[in-house]
């Protein structure tokens, strides 16, 4: 009989076996070439590889038990500080008239009943005048109405007079009404007017002068650009670009943590208050709106700022980036399902979390797998 064994580096060996006329092919053993001259034996079954207990690759390998750790994901995406619509307002009276006294300086701190500056408004005053004329009517239709109930109730007068004097006083009446509504739109309390005093133009939100455009003599027409802008900026959103493949996990309540690149030292805490139904088609991303606390005023709107999304806490099975090979464009793991015998085993990844990855599929808790030197068992495969 006569034996013949070829060794070939990274492959199986073969060994030959002749016997007479006839020739016998069988699969006796696996080798791999090590340094030239060392070679170490293995075995080779599917997709796991059996070592001997002399094999000096067992020296190479570490190996770790999988363990369901806490994990909160994060995601990053740059933001814009914007100021929140609701504490913004740009002024511009709808009515035209000439500046005649100015209340405002940058910073200045107001309340929906602030004044900030006067006008002598032509359109204000027609409405004076109207509404001081249909009071005094009202005036008038009251006393008559109360007359004709005095002659009634004394029996010298006629209950017709009596209605015509009710009918005139309702329609006055509501005459009256629409005339200090047309004093309301302007702002200004009926029950405090005088005739011929200016329209005082009033801040509309608590917050503080941020732009003042607003000269001393101007004429405002009633369809002019803002001359003033009163803002609360105490609260602000920061609009966060999220790509459609990660808003998955972005959900309202969602906490924030906010870098601004100027002040690396400061930490900015934020909620996610909104996550808007529209992708942008043209950057596949959908704007994630953020509300943040800025009472110190240190974001300011237009500024960008990083913002970094934190999921919920959960737990997840983490292991050793050095533990995760690649092959074909696939991630997979060497498991150790017995001594010495190792198991590829494809998984699917999440993200990496400082020097782990999360796995999302294909481990569980428990299981042993190689944690470092897996690649040397790659050269059996």
């Amino acid at each position: 009989m006569v034996v013949k064994q070829i060794h070939l580096h990274g492959l199986k060996s073969i060994v030959l076996l002749c016997m007479g006329a006839g020739m016998v092919l069988s699969f006796a053993s696996c080798q791999q070439t090590q340094g030239g001259n060392d070679a170490v034996s293995y075995t080779i079954s599917g997709d796991t590889i059996t070592l001997p207990l002399n094999s000096n690759l067992l020296s190479k390998l570490k190996d770790t038990i999988v363990q369901a750790a806490p994990y909160r994901l994060q995601l990053f995406t740059a933001g814009t500080v914007k100021a929140i619509p609701t504490q913004f307002a740009e002024i511009a009276p709808p009515f035209q008239g000439r500046v005649t006294r100015s209340y405002l300086r940058l910073g200045m701190k107001t309340t929906p009943e602030t004044p900030l500056f006067e006008i002598s408004s032509p359109d204000f005053v027609q409405a004076q005048k109207v509404f001081f004329q249909e009071k005094s009517q009202l005036e008038q239709a009251r006393k008559n109405l109360q007359r004709q109930q005095d002659l009634v109730a004394h029996g010298v007068g006629t209950q017709k007079d009596l209605e015509e004097a009710q009918t005139a006083y309702d329609v006055e009446k509501k005459e009256y009404e629409n005339a200090a509504v047309g004093i309301r739109l302007f702002k200004a309390d009926p029950e405090k007017l005088s005739l011929g005093q200016p329209l005082v133009v009033r801040a509309p939100i608590n917050g503080e002068v941020i732009e003042n455009k607003v000269v001393l003599g101007q004429f405002i027409k009633d369809d002019a650009a803002s001359v003033a802008t009163v803002a609360d900026l105490s609260k602000i959103w920061i609009a966060g670009q999220v790509k459609e493949k990660d808003i998955r996990f972005i959900h309202e309540l969602d906490e924030c943590n906010i870098e601004i690149a100027a002040l690396p030292e400061k930490h900015i805490k934020g909620k996610v208050y909104h996550v808007n139904e529209i992708v942008d088609e043209s950057t596949r991303s959908v704007e994630v709106l953020i509300a943040a606390n800025n009472t110190d005023h240190t974001l300011k709107p237009g500024m960008y700022v990083t913002v970094n999304f934190v999921d919920a806490p959960t737990t997840a099975i983490l292991i050793p980036t050095k533990a995760l090979l690649q092959m074909n464009d696939a991630s997979f793991v060497f498991v150790e399902v017995a001594a010495h015998k190792y198991q590829r085993r494809k998984v699917v990844t999440g993200n990496t979390v400082g020097d782990h990855v999360v796995i999302q599929s294909g481990l569980s808790a428990g299981e042993k797998i190689v944690s470092s030197g897996g690649f040397y068992l790659l050269d059996a495969k």
